[in-house]
């Protein structure tokens, strides 16, 4: 399966979109514990970009793809952009 570079950039966008309100209020939805997203998963997700960002990676945390998804971005991020 083959993604566009706009389906790969949404996704990207989702894993660090900031959590805009709440308890959690600036962190990374991929960096959301997965209780949290399970209580929205329950009471519903807002209706809206964010909400559907959140279902996304409430779906990845549950499949339990989300910690292998978090190493390798954490592990790009931290691979300097600068070659000496």
């Amino acid at each position: 399966m083959t993604f566009s570079e706009n389906q790969q950039t949404e996704f990207l966008q989702a894993l660090q979109q900031k959590m805009p309100f709440g308890q959690y209020q600036g962190h990374r939805l991929m960096d959301l514990p997965g209780h949290y997203l399970a209580w929205f998963k329950r009471q519903g997700f807002p209706d809206n970009k964010l909400g559907r960002q959140m279902a996304l990676v409430f779906e990845l945390d549950y499949n339990g793809l989300l910690a292998g998804i978090r190493h390798q971005l954490t592990a790009s991020e931290a691979v300097s952009p600068e070659k000496s």
